[in-house]
This record gives C-alpha cells, sequence and structure tokens, in this order.
C-alpha cells in the first residue's frame, strides 16, 4: 500500500545524470574492480559511494517536471510502430504531487534528443595494436558522443494544465493517447482531451523550463464524484476504446461505458468483491468484458462485467497488500502480481481451476513493490520497481548455465563479481532513485523503460535487453 510522495520538495532540473548511482562520466569510474552493491545486504562505509557503470546502458538520462509525480503514462504516437535509431522521442503525460493543492498539475510532455547507442552484448576482439578489429561497424556511433554514448541532453517540453488536488494514477486511453484519465485524492476521477497541448508539442522544438511554461486551466470533459472515498485503481480496455474502470480505497469499482467521444455512462452501482481498498486494475488483453483487480485484502479477483457485481473468480494472491498487478499482452494466460512484503508472484490463469496457479515466485526485494509491468515486445520479460529503490528486470525464460558463464568470463577476460545468490532470472538492476514509484515500457522503442521517484525521471535502455532489429540490419 506505501505510495505517497506528498509534500516531498521542488525537484532541481538536472539535464545531465551527475548524482551518485546515475553517473554518466568516465572520470568518475572507480579505479578499483567493481563490485555489484545490494541494497538491504551490503552498507556503504565510511568514504564509500555508488558508481553507475554507463556500459551497462545503451541509453540512460534524467529530468523532472518540477513537482515529484507519483504516476505517468506514456503516449503511444505517430513517430513509427518499432524505433530503434538514436536520438529517441517520447511523449508522456504526468500527474504531480505538490505541497499545496492548488500548485498541483498535469504535465503533457515531449522529451526529444535522447542519445545513446546500441552495444554489443560481447565484448569485440582486439588486435595486437589494441584497436578494435571491426572497426567500421564504429561508424555508426556519433563522432561527438563519449565513450559512453550518452553526452546528448534530451529536450524537455512542457504543458501543463491545472489539476485540483494530488494525481495518485493516471492513465492514457490507448487507442486514442489524448485522452487521459485521472484520479485525484479528492475523490474524483476526470477525463481529459489533451489533443491541443500534443499538437502543440509536436510542432514545436523549442526547449521550455518547467517552471517557465504557462499552466492552462483547461476543465476535464468528465468529473465523477461518485466514488466513496479517494483511489489509485484505473484502467483503460484495450480492446474498447473508451471503455474504463475505477476502483477506490472502499473497495467499490465502478465501469465507464464510452457514450460518444467526449461522454460517458457510468455504472452507479459499483462492483464490490474485496473487503479492503482497490489497489489495481487490469483489463484482460483478449476478452472485452474480463479484467482484474488487486487489493489490500490480499486477493486477486477476475471479474466479468456480464456476470454481474460479484468476482468470477477470487485468489488469495500474497500474505500482504497487493499493490500492483499487471497483465501479460503477449502471453495472456500470465497475470503478475506485486505486494507489500516486497514478492512477486506469476501465475498462469489456465490453472486457477487445478488450485495453486503460481509458476514463480520470487523474494529479492525487501520492501514494497510499487510497480511492475510485462514488456510489450518479450512474453517472458518483466519489469519491477520496489520502495529499496531498485528497479528490476526479469526474464522468466533463463536458467543458470555454468558452463556458459565460465566461457563469458574466459572471453571477456575479467572475474563478473555478481553474487552467487542472484535469480538466474533478474537481468538487470538499475539504481539511483529515490521512492521510486512507477515504470512504464515503451511500446514503440524496444528496450526503453521510463520510470518516476521522488528526485524525478529517468529513462533508461539496459544493454543486455536485445531490442527488435529490422531484419535487413546486422
Amino acid at each position: 500500500m506505501v505510495r505517497s510522495l506528498k509534500n516531498h520538495k521542488k525537484a532541481k532540473r538536472k539535464n545531465k545524470v551527475s548524482k551518485k548511482g546515475e553517473g554518466s562520466s568516465s572520470d568518475a569510474m572507480p579505479s578499483l574492480p567493481a563490485k555489484v552493491w545490494q541494497p538491504g545486504v551490503d552498507k556503504l562505509e565510511e568514504g564509500e559511494e555508488l558508481q553507475c557503470d554507463p556500459s551497462a546502458y545503451n541509453s540512460l538520462h534524467a529530468f523532472n517536471i518540477g513537482w515529484p509525480c507519483l504516476s505517468f503514462d506514456v503516449l503511444r504516437d505517430s513517430l513509427g510502430l518499432v524505433r530503434t535509431e538514436f536520438p529517441h522521442t517520447v511523449y508522456c503525460v504526468a500527474g504531480t504531487q505538490a505541497e499545496k493543492a492548488s500548485w498541483n498539475s498535469i504535465g503533457i510532455f515531449k522529451l526529444s534528443n535522447i542519445s545513446g547507442k546500441r552495444r554489443d552484448l560481447m565484448p569485440k576482439k582486439a588486435n595486437t595494436d589494441g584497436s578494435d578489429m571491426e572497426s567500421d561497424s564504429s561508424d555508426s556511433d556519433n563522432d561527438d558522443e563519449e565513450g559512453d554514448g550518452m553526452s546528448g541532453t534530451p529536450i524537455l517540453q512542457l504543458r501543463k494544465v491545472f489539476h485540483e488536488g494530488c494525481v495518485n494514477r493516471i492513465r492514457a486511453m490507448p487507442q486514442n493517447s489524448h485522452i487521459c484519465a485521472s484520479w485525484a485524492d479528492t475523490g474524483h476521477v476526470q477525463v481529459w482531451d489533451f489533443s491541443s497541448h500534443l499538437s502543440a508539442l509536436a510542432e514545436s522544438d523549442t526547449e521550455v523550463s518547467h517552471g517557465g511554461s504557462a499552466l492552462s486551466n483547461q476543465p476535464p470533459l468528465v468529473n465523477f464524484g461518485g466514488h466513496k472515498e479517494e483511489g489509485y485503481a484505473i484502467d483503460w480496455s484495450p480492446l474498447v476504446a473508451g471503455r474504463l474502470v475505477s476502483g477506490d480505497c472502499k473497495n467499490n469499482i465502478h465501469l465507464w461505458e464510452p457514450a460518444s467521444g467526449s461522454t460517458w455512462n457510468i455504472d452507479s452501482n459499483p462492483f464490490v468483491g474485496h473487503t479492503a481498498s482497490v489497489e489495481d486494475l487490469q483489463w484482460s488483453p483478449t476478452e472485452p468484458f474480463v479484467f482484474a483487480s488487486c487489493s489490500v485484502d490480499g486477493n486477486i479477483a477476475i471479474w466479468d462485467s456480464r456476470l454481474g457485481k460479484s468476482p468470477a473468480a477470487s485468489i488469495k494472491a500474497h500474505k500482504a497488500d497487493v499493490n500492483v498487478i499487471t497483465w501479460n499482452r503477449l502471453a495472456s494466460c500470465m497475470l503478475a502480481s506485486g505486494s507489500d512484503d516486497g514478492t512477486f508472484s506469476i501465475r498462469d490463469l489456465r490453472l486457477l481451476k487445478e488450485g495453486d496457479a503460481v509458476v514463480a515466485h520470487f523474494e529479492y526485494h525487501k520492501h514494497p513493490i510499487t510497480s511492475i509491468e510485462w514488456s510489450p515486445h518479450e512474453a517472458s520479460t518483466l519489469a519491477v520497481s520496489s520502495a529499496d529503490n531498485q528497479l528490476t528486470i526479469w526474464d522468466l525464460s533463463l536458467e543458470r548455465d555454468e558452463e556458459e558463464e565460465t566461457e563469458f568470463k574466459a572471453k571477456t577476460k575479467e572475474q563478473v563479481n555478481a553474487p552467487s545468490d542472484l535469480p538466474p532470472q533478474l537481468l538487470f538492476v538499475h539504481q539511483g532513485q529515490k521512492d521510486l514509484k512507477e515504470l512504464h515500457w515503451h511500446s514503440q522503442i524496444p528496450g526503453m523503460i521510463i520510470s518516476t521517484a521522488a528526485d524525478g525521471f529517468n529513462v533508461l535502455m539496459p544493454s543486455n535487453i536485445e531490442t527488435a532489429l529490422p531484419a535487413n540490419e546486422g
């Protein structure tokens, strides 16, 4: 249930990643052999500090839009369905957690000139003179980039719309990304049309500081006050444009059906099945009337809106609060959940009738799971964020292969100082952000993840995440 970011100080703007745990300068690399540091396990001695290994990323940048954001969403755009060439451009929408209710806003922003470069999963062989044998392939790298490939400064363009109260969660409609729904701590769910702001951002290349951008007083399309209390759970249907569910802290879930392009019929009779706060909602990727919910009561419920207001199935999922769930859109039988006790589980819904549907359970994180999301490009891959200030990426198809590890060490001629007790499915660990709250994969840029925390946003592309490349490329 850990989720509050309220009353944090306004973030200072960072154009380059330079703080502890995020640095991209090669001069900051430690001279001693690198060691993997585990929060909650290892302790920093006096004088020691964490250093980011820039070679672990294809791209890594940090930015913020002013006040911390508990929630954001990545907007689908028209720049290409599968983009692999730097620099990248992304559009997002985010809601603030300002110190005073009247200072809050929804930020619609464009981040362009996201620099980086592709890296080989295995280092190139070197000639006796120390040069790369495959020197021709380096021509694709920008000559003005530093060795880490991350010297470019992204350009942030921001538009702000006034929002009464803090934004608990915000989600964009998959079919029409200019339509967004927000959950406010005032207890209201609102739907917005940000098409004019996105058009203005698309036409402009001028950098706008978050402090100087004008604040619009645009009214929402819908302002629903039928929930009995504030909430955090909200999700748009990926199959039916405009269909929405919203859940509150009084364990009620309301169904929204689109009546037109700008109006909704909201069922005043809620779905009730949980005994405590509804924390997250997810529509089925294949069944238009089916959605899942999770709750502080430790349960996950599966609902079919055609079968009444009670759950079609209820699962005791975790021993503690179930904070977040994610439904795999590439393998629709798989549902993952994250708990307040730091554990996360993967269930095969085809096994529900047989009893235990858990196919994987991980206890790596020691603090609450704050966000979890399946990759839109790899069915076996998901990303997790935790209150332990770690963002982890997992590939469930991986198994430990000692022979392969020995071969890798021999080729790199280095000692891989990774703890031996790490799960073999753990693919990547990202650190450096404080109080991580939410992450999203970019559905159009394979391998890109954006995350929000108390100290702002990170855009990262791990170098060991293989991306989908066009067939005619090497």
